[in-house]
């Protein structure tokens, strides 16, 4: 009979301590689907400031901005982390609120991890670009001329049904705040207790540009420099080539006291007597000789923007970068225009505009002048290969010349194998 081996014992189960022994001391919170957001916000603003929705002066898209009715409106930088290296933030608040908060009381302190290190700055920004929408939008296209409006007018052209320009003109301090900066930009006339309000194109192109002033005289960031005023009004090169007369000076020493000359140098001794010793003493002879002409190079900007010129530029960029930012694209066409106009905003930009058309024009000439070197360097190659295509057929013509000359034993001769065989010289050899 054939036997069977016993199988093994199945583990027995583990028990409930075991099971409790091996589960995590600490459980993680499931990830929330609302993370918290990091902000930073002044310390100047007060606890009754709120983050509402406006809309963006640019894209008239309802954007989010803190609001305080002491200290103005705040506009959200958003700072992120490369892509490439993700980052987060550990997060640690106390579990009451904060107006509850004790700074002694640490024992309810709760932390939470977030998935994103983005960092919302808030930073101040004229209430005036938020106005300038519904101050443009007000005229039609064919009208030649706008009207006087009142305040509630114009706040009701900014105001969406996203927005919360409503609410926030509720506060007699920020509604303060808004026609301030409306009137500075307006003309007004008064119309019994209310004052009317009229864009005056004029009055708005003169603040953007004193920001553009205080933007530019402080210093544009070294990226935005490098890239849009020194690249701009950065000039070709040219190669300045000057003749240096090369000089050698030999020094001889001499015991003779009378000067000689010679074609090509020019010679001079000094003989002086010591008074006590009665001697002559060593004359030191220095001759001068034209040796030859040296070339030098010198590589030069072909032209040098000045200080006038740089700072009119940096000017300009600051005032394209503020439109960009702040002002619908179509506004911007038309503010950069009235910027152009030297009785409009006060500022002469002809010394920059008779530099861009120079410039204009010597790049056109090196880019003519490269492309010019372009073609004469290739029809040198073109002529160094057709010089070496003709050494070629020449000397094919040649040996086949010599080939039809030879006779048809020579020929014959050629084509026998010499493999082991002496040569004929060995045979006339000495012994």
């Amino acid at each position: 009979m054939a036997r069977t081996r016993a199988t093994k014992a199945a583990p027995a189960a583990k028990t409930e301590s075991s099971n409790a022994s091996s589960t995590a001391k600490y459980t993680l919170p499931e990830e929330s689907s609302s993370a918290p957001q990091l902000f930073i916000i002044p310390q100047k603003a007060t606890r009754e400031a709120r983050i509402v929705s406006l809309p963006n002066p640019r894209y008239s898209k309802p954007t989010r901005y803190l609001l305080c009715s002491e200290t103005g409106i705040y506009e959200f930088t958003k700072v992120a982390a490369p892509k490439t290296t993700p980052r987060s933030w550990m997060i640690e608040t106390t579990a009451c609120t904060l107006e509850e908060t004790d700074e002694k009381d640490e024992s309810r302190l709760e932390a939470q991890v977030t998935n994103s290190a983005d960092l919302f700055v808030a930073t101040a920004v004229d209430p005036l670009f938020l106005l300038v929408p519904g101050l443009f939008g007000t005229a039609k296209p064919t009208d030649t001329k706008r009207l006087f409006l009142s305040s509630d007018d114009h706040f009701d052209a900014v105001s969406t049904s996203s927005s919360h320009m409503s609410e926030a003109l509720r506060c007699p301090k920020t509604r303060a705040l808004l026609e301030s900066r409306m009137e500075v930009v307006c003309d007004t006339v008064d119309a019994g207790d209310e004052k009317m309000y009229r864009l005056s194109e004029k009055k708005l192109v003169l603040q953007i540009l004193a920001k553009a002033r205080s933007m530019s005289s402080k210093g544009l960031p070294a990226s935005m420099d490098e890239k849009f005023v020194k690249k701009v009004l950065e000039a070709p090169i040219q190669v300045q080539k000057s003749q240096a007369v090369k000089v050698e000076v030999a020094a001889n020493t001499a015991n003779t006291s009378t000067p000689s000359n010679e074609t090509g140098e020019s010679q001079s001794s000094v003989s002086t007597v010591d008074s006590k010793a009665s001697a002559t003493s060593n004359v030191s002879t220095a001759a001068t000789s034209v040796d030859g002409e040296v070339a030098e190079e010198t590589v030069v900007s072909a032209i040098q923007a000045s200080a006038e010129v740089t700072s009119l530029q940096r000017l300009k960029v600051a005032f394209s970068f503020i439109c960009s930012s702040y002002v619908a694209p179509g506004m911007a066409l038309i503010l950069k225009k009235l910027l152009a106009d030297k009785e409009t905003s006060g500022v002469d930009f002809s010394p920059l505009d008779e530099y861009v058309v120079q410039l204009t024009k010597l790049r056109a000439e090196a880019a003519s002048s490269r492309s010019m070197a372009d073609y004469s360097r290739k029809r040198m190659l073109d002529e160094e290969e057709e010089e070496a295509r003709a050494e070629k057929k020449r000397k094919m013509e040649e040996e086949k010349k010599k080939k039809a000359s030879q006779t048809r034993g020579v020929k014959a001769l050629g084509k026998v194998n010499t493999t082991g065989m002496k040569k004929m010289s060995d045979f006339f050899k000495k012994k």
